[in-house]
């Protein structure tokens, strides 16, 4: 998928995937929730409210409350492209979004993925 697409993906139907794809590997939907909130300063009711809306990457992006300072630690690929080198906020966000994901999947513990 080309990166210039991402931020008009709709939120609502990529996150059942991010969860699908977590419990697949016995992780759980509050474990993404966790991941999601961390990364965006949503706290659950405001994720909820995303989800309701039908809102798209970049609004669910641009309308975080607080994009966790610790996200710049994220590294490593996502479809073959360094994170880290992204140049388009909201995309490299969606691609910290679905490294995070992937760390949880592959099992790695909860504190470690949010750089505690």
């Amino acid at each position: 998928m080309a990166s210039h697409q991402i931020p008009a993906m709709k939120f609502a139907k990529i996150y059942p995937l991010l969860v699908r794809k977590a419990e697949r590997k016995n992780r759980t939907q509050q474990e993404v929730d966790a991941v999601i909130c961390w990364l965006t300063g949503y706290d659950a009711e405001g994720l909820r409210r995303q989800l309701e809306r039908d809102v798209d990457y970049e609004t669910f992006f641009r309308e975080a409350p607080c994009i966790h300072p610790n996200s710049a630690k994220i590294t490593g690929k996502i479809c073959g492209v360094a994170v880290e080198s992204i140049e388009d906020p909201i995309v490299r966000q969606a691609r910290y979004l679905d490294k995070l994901v992937d760390e949880l999947a592959k099992g790695r513990p909860l504190e470690k993925i949010l750089r505690k």
